[in-house]
Order: C-alpha cells, then structure tokens, then sequence
C-alpha cells in the first residue's frame, strides 16, 4: 500500500486506480482535484459512482465522505448527474 490508502476513505482499488491514472501522491490529488480525477477513473472505470467521486473529495480534505459539507455533497450530486455515463 502506498501513499495515498493512508488517505480518508481511499482503499487499494481506488488507490491503485488513481496510480493508473497518473496520481501517485496526495500532492497530485489535491492539484487535480476530486472532479478531474473522478472523470479520469471513469474512463477506466464505467462502475465509478458518486460514492467515489465524495470519497476522493473526502480524501482531498483528510474527512470521511459522509463529513462533507452539505453544500458540497449538492454540488457533488449535480457534477456527477451530469457527467455519469
């Protein structure tokens, strides 16, 4: 396990997605940001889903995805409405 298991709600699937994607280091998530990087796993990914999308914003902030603000769970909800294949 690497860097980025240490991570709030980041587990070996995703971290070894996230390393298939380019971002190895909790540095490149924050530059990326939780968006980006989501729609980068679901090009790799079509089961990528919101619960994924909030644990990488969770990450991003050092919570667990069910702390997130409700501001940013709506925002969030409406990214993923959008963008969900």
């Amino acid at each position: 396990m690497g860097e980025l298991s240490k991570l709030p709600n980041i587990g070996k699937t995703v971290e070894a997605q996230l390393f298939q994607i380019g971002i190895c280091t909790e540095d490149d998530l924050k530059n990326v940001g939780a968006k980006s990087a989501w729609l980068k796993i679901q090009e790799i990914d079509d089961s990528a889903c919101i619960n994924r999308l909030m644990a990488l914003e969770g990450a991003i902030r050092g919570i667990k995805k069910s702390m997130l603000p409700e501001d940013v769970k709506a925002d969030l909800k409406e990214f993923y409405r959008f963008h969900k294949k």
